[in-house]
C-alpha cells in the first residue's frame, strides 16, 4: 500500500487501488449472481415492481436502484443486487479521494479504501441489495462535497452535499443526522460558524429539504405510516442496558477487530485539533457522532441492528487508516496492520462461497445459510399442491415467506394476508382472487386454524410441507386450504386477527 508519499490533497487513485476495486467488484458480481435472494431482498424486489416515492418499511430509493438493475440485468438476483454492488465498488474510489481532501498520505487513503472493503460487514454483504447499501455511498459523497466546501467553487459544493444528503434520506432515514453532524462540524472548525453567515450551507439544506419532501409528501398521503414504523423506534420501553454491550461488542466485530483496534486508536474527540501534517478527522468524526449517540441511546432500551452504523463505516476506515500509518514497524500493532484486510476478505470469500455453494453446507449444524437454501423446490412443492387442491391464490403470514415465494414465480399471485400496507397499489397481490379457494402456507409457529377462521368461514388444515436439507436444516411449514373471506383481507388485511 506504499504509493509516492505526497501531502497534496487530490490526483488519482494508484493503479493498482482501480485495479483491486475492479477485480473485487467483479467478484462480488459473481457472488450476487450464483447467491439466493434474502428474505428482506426479495421483498425489496417486490418494491421495485411498483415504483412509488416511498414504502411501509424504508423511503424508495433500494426499491428504484432494484428497478434499474432489473431492467439492466433482468428479474434475477444479479438483476436486484447490480446497482448497490458497483456503488459498492465506486464508493471506495470516494473513500480515497476524501481521505486525501482531508490531508491523508496516498497510501493512508488507499489504505481506507480497502480497509473498508474489509470491514466485515461490507466485505459479506457489499453486494446485498439493502437500503444501507443505498444510503451509505450517498452519506459519503456528501462528506465529500463537505470537504470541498472552502474551495473556490464552494458555493457549489455546498449545493452538491445538499443533493447528496437529500438523496441519503431518500435511501434510509438514519441519514436525517447528517445535519446535525454538519453543525457540530462548523461549530469546531476554524471560521464555521462565521460561514453560516452566507448563504449556502442554508441552500444547501434547502436543496436536501426539497429532495426529502417527495417522501414526506408521500407519508403524508398514506397515513404516515413509514414515519411511524421507523420513527416510533426511537420511544423507549424500559431500561435494557445489555443491548450496550451487544451494540458495542457486535460492532467491534463486524468492524474487523483489526481495524477497530486502529479506529479506536485514532478516533479522537472531534473538538480536539488535528496533528499538524497528519489526516484532519474534525469532518468525519463530527459528522457520525449525532449517529452515534442515537445508536448508543436506542441501545439503552432495544437492540441495534448489526448493519444499523454501516453508513459510519467510511469514516471509520479513514479514521482507522490514519492511525495504522503512525505505528512503528516490525510491532505486533505493524502486524495486526497487515493482516487486516487478508482477515475481512479471507472470512468475507469463505462466507459468500459457502452461500453459493449448497454442496459446502454442514450437516448436523444449524447453519444460517439455511435460511436461502431450496426455495425454489418448496416453491414448486408448493404450486403443485395448489393446483392439486383447486386454489387459485397462495397466502402467507409473512412478508419473507411472501417474497421468497412470489421471487421463484409460482403459478398463481402470492398473498401476505396480515400485514397489506406493506404492499404498493402495483403488487401482484392485489390481482388475486380472493372469492375463489386459496392456499395458505408458512412456518408451523405462524400459522393455526383458529386464527385463519378469524378471517375465513372455511379452513382446513393440508398437513405440512418442507424446506431444506438435513435435520438442522429442514424448515417444517404448515398448510391450510381457505375459502369465503370474511372481511375484505386484501384492503384491510388480517392483522389484528392473530
Amino acid at each position: 500500500m506504499r504509493g509516492r508519499a505526497t501531502s497534496a490533497p487530490g490526483g488519482g487513485a494508484p493503479a493498482w487501488l482501480i485495479a483491486f476495486l475492479v477485480v473485487l467488484t467483479c467478484a462480488r458480481l459473481v457472488a450476487a449472481a450464483a447467491t439466493p435472494l434474502s428474505e428482506d431482498e426479495a421483498y425489496y424486489r417486490l418494491w421495485a415492481g411498483s415504483l412509488q416515492l416511498g414504502y411501509y418499511d424504508h423511503p424508495p430509493m433500494i426499491a428504484w436502484w432494484i428497478r434499474a438493475g432489473m431492467s439492466l440485468a433482468g428479474d434475477n438476483p444479479l438483476g436486484v443486487r447490480l446497482v448497490p454492488t458497483l456503488a459498492c465498488g465506486l464508493t471506495g474510489l470516494v473513500i480515497f479521494d476524501l481521505a486525501r481532501r482531508l490531508g491523508a498520505e496516498v497510501a493512508t487513503a488507499a489504505r481506507a479504501s480497502v480497509w473498508y472493503n474489509a470491514t466485515l460487514t461490507v466485505a459479506m454483504g457489499g453486494s446485498l441489495a439493502t437500503p444501507d447499501a443505498a444510503a451509505t455511498p450517498f452519506w459519503v459523497l456528501t462528506l465529500w462535497c463537505l470537504a470541498r466546501t472552502d474551495t473556490r467553487r464552494g458555493a457549489a459544493w455546498w449545493l452538491g452535499a445538499g443533493v447528496a444528503a437529500g438523496l441519503a434520506c431518500l435511501s434510509k432515514y438514519s441519514a436525517l443526522f447528517i445535519a446535525p453532524g454538519v453543525l457540530i462540524w462548523l461549530a469546531l472548525k476554524p471560521g464555521g460558524i462565521a460561514g453560516l453567515r452566507r448563504p449556502w450551507p442554508w441552500a444547501a439544506a434547502l436543496v436536501a429539504a426539497a429532495i426529502f419532501a417527495v417522501n414526506v409528501a408521500w407519508n403524508a398521503q398514506h397515513h404516515w405510516e413509514t414515519f411511524d414504523k421507523q420513527f416510533g423506534r426511537i420511544a423507549g420501553h424500559g431500561l435494557k442496558p445489555g443491548f450496550v454491550v451487544e451494540l458495542i461488542v457486535g460492532q467491534l466485530l463486524l468492524l474487523n477487530p483489526l481495524i477497530a483496534v486502529f479506529a479506536v486508536r485514532g478516533a479522537r474527540p472531534p473538538w480536539r485539533p488535528a496533528e499538524p501534517g497528519r489526516l484532519d478527522a474534525t469532518l468525519l468524526l463530527a459528522s457520525s457522532l449525532p449517529f452515534a449517540a442515537y445508536l448508543v441511546a436506542h441501545s439503552l432500551h432495544d437492540r441495534v441492528q448489526a448493519h444499523w452504523p454501516v453508513p459510519i463505516y467510511p469514516a471509520l476506515a479513514i479514521v482507522a487508516a490514519g492511525a495504522a500509518e503512525r505505528v512503528r514497524p516490525g510491532g505486533w500493532l505493524a502486524a495486526m496492520r497487515a493482516a487486516a484486510a487478508p482477515l475481512g476478505l479471507g472470512l468475507a470469500g469463505l462466507v459468500l462461497a459457502h452461500l453459493a455453494l449448497p454442496a459446502t453446507d454442514v450437516r448436523g449444524l444449524k447453519d444460517p445459510a439455511a435460511a436461502v437454501r431450496g426455495w425454489p423446490a418448496f416453491a414448486q412443492a408448493v404450486d403443485q399442491l395448489r393446483q392439486a387442491n383447486g386454489a387459485a391464490w397462495i397466502g402467507s403470514a409473512s412478508y419473507g415467506t411472501t417474497s421468497e415465494l412470489a421471487a421463484a414465480r409460482v403459478g398463481a399471485p402470492v398473498v401476505e394476508v396480515f400485514e397489506r400496507d406493506r404492499y404498493p397499489p402495483g403488487d401482484p397481490s392485489w390481482r388475486a382472487a380472493l372469492g375463489r379457494p386459496g392456499l395458505i402456507v408458512d412456518l408451523d409457529r405462524r400459522l393455526n386454524a383458529a386464527t385463519l377462521a378469524r378471517c375465513f368461514a372455511d379452513v382446513a388444515p393440508l398437513g405440512e410441507l418442507q424446506r431444506g436439507e438435513g435435520a438442522s436444516q429442514r424448515q417444517r411449514y404448515a398448510v391450510f386450504r381457505v375459502s369465503r373471506p370474511r372481511r375484505d383481507v386484501l384492503g384491510q388485511g388480517c392483522g389484528d386477527a392473530r
